[in-house]
Order: structure tokens, then C-alpha cells, then sequence
């Protein structure tokens, strides 16, 4: 079985076109799950959400996804609030309810050499999991999951970290990288005997264009949105063991 992961798209419908063009020519796969974090701060998020339903994929639910579709946006601060509002208008109720019914988890297997999908941890979706995180962190996460593979997002940061007996792939962001690499991210996860090889893939996607659509579409804080397409870093990037 081949299963490609897409994480963090972030309402970037250029790039999820350029990844799943991408795909394409590398095979395809025999699932297509996205792991979270599907609309906030992008300016075509209803746009995201009808390709991945016509690709087939699996969607999980990450912590924006669950603010937009689940939370009132009176418990925010006024930029926040101000988004879910306006990507809420942007969705419409349909989509918005669709969003809301997305599960926290997709697995594939239940023994060890399965393989766990979700958008931060199984028991928090907001829970960033930096590759040098601690042993106490890892522990706690895999308390009660029995798959020996987990792949998430959250961390706009694509690595690889087998710890013990578990590998941990962080799918990075395919809508608005933040390792200092400008090109979308994606993972295909091929399943063998005992566990999963792991295949990255860096797809370029015309940032130029996202900018023009986030300044036409009327969404708020334009420019701190296309600062942060535009700087594809993390500020804290360097105190972290990449």
C-alpha cells in the first residue's frame, strides 16, 4: 500500500495542485489523507477542500480546523476572531460542517507495524513535536499507540526521527513552508514487511501567485499573511537540532 500525506495546506490551493500534480507523476497512491490545518490564513480554502474531496482523501482534523468549524470565535483575540469569521464566510455552512465532522486520527493497522496519521499527537491537536523533543514528550505520545509509525504536522519542519522502537514523520507543511525551504512538502509512505518506507517530496509552487490572491480576497491582516508566505521561517528555527 502507498499513502501519501499531505499536511498544513492552509487554504494554499496552488500548491496542493502542484503536490497532487506531483503525485501524479510519481505513481499516485492508494490513499491520499491530509493531516490538518486545512484553511486558516489562505485565501482559497473552500477551493482546497473541494480538491481534496475530489481527489478521495482522507481528511483529519487539525487545531484551525477545529477553531473555524467547532469554536466560538468571541474566545479570541481580535486577529484570530477576525479570520475564523472571514474563512467561515469563505467556506459557507456546508463546508464549514464538513471541516467540523473530521476525525482526529486516520489509522492504517492496529499492531506495531501500522501506521498513525494525525495532525499534532493523538491527544492534542496544538502540540508542536520539534525533532529534538524530549524523551518524556515522545514517551507520553506513544503511551497508548500501538502503531510503531505516527506521521503528523503542525511543525511546518519535515524530518524523520526513529526513537526506540518508533519512527516519527513530520510531513511539514505542503501549503506554507516554515523550514527555510519555499517549496511545498509532502511525504508517500510505502507499507513493507514490519513497517513503512518513507519517500519526501519538495514540489515549487508559484508563491507569486498565492500573494496576489491573498491581496484580492478581501481576508484580514494581508500583510502579515504574505510576510509569513513570503519568509518560509519559523523565528525560533535556530534554537532547535534540526
Amino acid at each position: 500500500m502507498r499513502v501519501a500525506i499531505l499536511s498544513d495546506l492552509h487554504g494554499n490551493a496552488v500548491a496542493l495542485d502542484a503536490c497532487l500534480a506531483d503525485l501524479a507523476g510519481a505513481g499516485g497512491a492508494d490513499r491520499i489523507i491530509a493531516a490538518g490545518d486545512l484553511c486558516m490564513d489562505g485565501p482559497r480554502p473552500r477551493k482546497v477542500l473541494r480538491r481534496l474531496k475530489e481527489a478521495g482523501a482522507h481528511v483529519v482534523r487539525g487545531n484551525t480546523d477545529r477553531m473555524i468549524a467547532l469554536e466560538d470565535p468571541a474566545g479570541y483575540d481580535d486577529e484570530t476572531r477576525q479570520s475564523i469569521i472571514w474563512q467561515r464566510g469563505a467556506l459557507g455552512q456546508d463546508w464549514v460542517a464538513w471541516l467540523g465532522a473530521a476525525p482526529l486520527t486516520v489509522a492504517i493497522g492496529t499492531g506495531a507495524d501500522g501506521l498513525l496519521i494525525t495532525h499534532a499527537t493523538p491527544a492534542r491537536d496544538d502540540e508542536h513535536v520539534w525533532p529534538d523533543a524530549s524523551d518524556a514528550q515522545l514517551e507520553a505520545i506513544t503511551a497508548n499507540v500501538p502503531q510503531h509509525t505516527i506521521a503528523f504536522g503542525h511543525l511546518h519542519v519535515p524530518y524523520v526521527r526513529v526513537w526506540r522502537d518508533r519512527t516519527f514523520i513530520n510531513v511539514a507543511s505542503a501549503g506554507l513552508p516554515k523550514d527555510g525551504d519555499p517549496r511545498a512538502h509532502y511525504v508517500i509512505l510505502t507499507q513493507q514487511s514490519g513497517g513503512w518506507s518513507i519517500r519526501s517530496r519538495r514540489v515549487a509552487f508559484d508563491v507569486d501567485k498565492v500573494e496576489r490572491q491573498i491581496r484580492k480576497s478581501g481576508m484580514p491582516n494581508v500583510a502579515e499573511r504574505v510576510d509569513v508566505l513570503r519568509r518560509h521561517r519559523y523565528k525560533q528555527l535556530a534554537e532547535h537540532q534540526l
